[in-house]
């Protein structure tokens, strides 16, 4: 009988779901880069990705201030 994985604690969901921004932000990079290299870009298209990845960036920044410990000067 195998025992139950260990829960993960709060700051290690935190850190899990921090890469998976960070790979979703680097995929938006991707696709609008491709979008961009085309000889009728889709302008449109291309506005709402970068939209996408400025909130995805607003999440990251969420994520990381409640990671980084308050240090106290």
């Amino acid at each position: 009988m195998s025992n139950p994985p260990e829960e993960m604690n709060h700051e290690d969901v935190l850190r899990v779901r921090l890469e998976v921004l960070r790979q979703e932000h680097r995929d938006l990079d991707s696709a609008i880069a491709a979008l961009e290299e085309r000889v009728l870009p889709d302008v449109l298209a291309i506005k709402r990705l970068k939209k996408q990845k400025l909130a995805l960036k607003d999440r990251i920044a969420r994520i990381e201030d409640e990671l980084t410990p308050d240090i106290i000067a």
